[in-house]
C-alpha cells in the first residue's frame, strides 16, 4: 500500500484576476474620482474629505475581509497624512503631489529589493493570492518576483515623472486625465503580464521537479 504526496497547485491567471481585479478597480478609480468630484462640486476641503473618506472606507473593507494586515494600517495612515498636509498647505497641487512622490519611492524600493533578495512584488502578489510559506521561501519565488520588481520599479519611476510634470505644468483636470492614461491601461497590462509570468514560472519550476516518491506503509 502506498500513500501519494499531494503536489502543490499553481494558481491560474483567471483565478488570480478574479480575486484581485475588483480591488484594483476600486483603488484606481475611488479616491481620485471622489477628490475631483468633491473639488468640482464644492472646494478643496470637500474634495480632500471625500477622497479621504472613500480611501479609508476601502481600507476598512479590505481589513474586514482579512486582507492586507499591516499594509492596511500604513495605507490608512498615509491617506490621513496626505489629507492633513493638503489642507494645511491649502493646495490641490500639494495634496495630489504626495502620492506621486510615494509612487516614485515605491519604484526605488522595488529596484532596491531585488539585490537584497526580498523582491517587493512578492509582497504585492501575496495581497492578490495567498502563497504557501514554502513557496515564499523558494528560489523560484525570489527569481520570478525579482524580475517583476525590476519591471514595476521602472514603470513607477517613469509614471511618477510624467505625472509630476503634468501636475506642475498643467491643470488639475489635465493631471486627472494623465493619471488615468498612465495608470489604468499600463497597470492592467502589467498586472496581466505579471500574473502570466508568475504562473508560467511556477509551472516550469514544478515541471522540472522530480515526481514525489510513494511513501511505504506497514501492513
Amino acid at each position: 500500500m502506498t500513500v501519494a504526496v499531494e503536489t502543490p497547485q499553481v494558481p491560474s491567471v483567471r483565478s488570480v484576476l478574479r480575486s484581485g481585479a475588483p480591488r484594483f478597480v476600486r483603488e484606481a478609480f475611488g479616491p481620485i474620482g471622489a477628490f475631483y468630484l468633491g473639488w468640482k462640486l464644492g472646494n478643496l476641503a470637500t474634495g480632500i474629505a471625500l477622497a479621504t473618506g472613500v480611501a479609508l472606507a476601502m481600507e476598512v473593507y479590505e481589513h474586514r475581509h482579512g486582507r492586507r494586515g499591516t499594509l492596511a494600517l500604513i495605507s490608512a495612515g498615509f491617506v490621513v497624512v496626505q489629507g492633513v498636509v493638503g489642507l494645511l498647505a491649502n493646495s490641490a497641487v500639494v495634496y495630489l503631489a504626495q502620492p506621486v512622490l510615494v509612487s516614485a519611492i515605491w519604484g526605488i524600493a522595488c529596484l532596491v529589493s531585488v539585490p537584497i533578495g526580498r523582491p517587493l512584488l512578492g509582497a504585492f502578489a501575496d495581497a492578490w493570492y495567498s502563497f504557501p510559506e514554502e513557496a515564499r521561501r523558494s528560489q523560484a519565488y525570489r527569481r520570478i518576483f525579482g524580475v517583476e520588481s525590476i519591471v514595476w520599479g521602472c514603470y513607477y519611476l517613469l509614471r511618477s515623472a510624467i505625472r509630476m510634470l503634468a501636475l506642475w505644468k498643467g491643470s488639475i483636470g489635465l493631471f486627472v486625465v494623465v493619471q488615468a492614461l498612465t495608470g489604468i491601461p499600463f497597470t492592467i497590462a502589467l498586472i496581466v503580464w505579471s500574473i502570466r509570468y508568475a504562473v508560467r514560472g511556477f509551472e516550469r519550476e514544478l515541471a522540472a521537479e522530480p515526481g514525489p516518491e510513494p511513501l511505504p506503509t506497514g501492513r
